[in-house]
């Protein structure tokens, strides 16, 4: 890899209903030269050495033993998401592969709904909303 070249990211797709975010896709390209599945699968040999990340966006791609083993630089999975349970810590792990995850992304906004659903149900909101 050229010592300018931006690292490798494996991301499912951009846009869409599965796809990485459209306003996440110019701080991700600061960053990494993005690639996506379909071009990483028209590709495997050129691209599987150029790959040093896979970023998990709504639980996809999904985390193989196949796809880890097609990605010999690979270095992190980075999850969007607070959990993990879609993945194989274990088998990851053993690629000498690193999960990230954000635990607290969501954690504000969780606490604000749960209180907000707790006072309509004191308050019986729902029930005096008449349409």
């Amino acid at each position: 890899m050229a010592e300018h070249e931006l690292p490798g990211v494996l991301i499912l797709d951009i846009g869409g209903t599965q796809g990485v975010l459209a306003n996440h896709v110019a701080l991700l390209k600061k960053h990494f030269c993005l690639i996506t599945m379909k071009e990483f699968l028209a590709n495997k040999k050129e691209m599987s050495k150029k790959i040093q990340s896979v970023f998990v966006f709504e639980c996809r791609p999904t985390i193989d033993r196949e796809l880890l083993e097609s990605l010999p630089n690979l270095k992190v999975i980075a999850n969007s998401g607070v959990g993990v349970d879609h993945l194989d810590l274990k088998m990851i792990s053993s690629f000498g592969v690193k999960v990230t995850n954000t635990p607290q992304a969501v954690a504000d906004s969780t606490a604000d709904i749960g209180m907000a659903l707790m006072l309509a149900s004191a308050r019986r909101l729902v029930e005096g909303n008449v349409l």
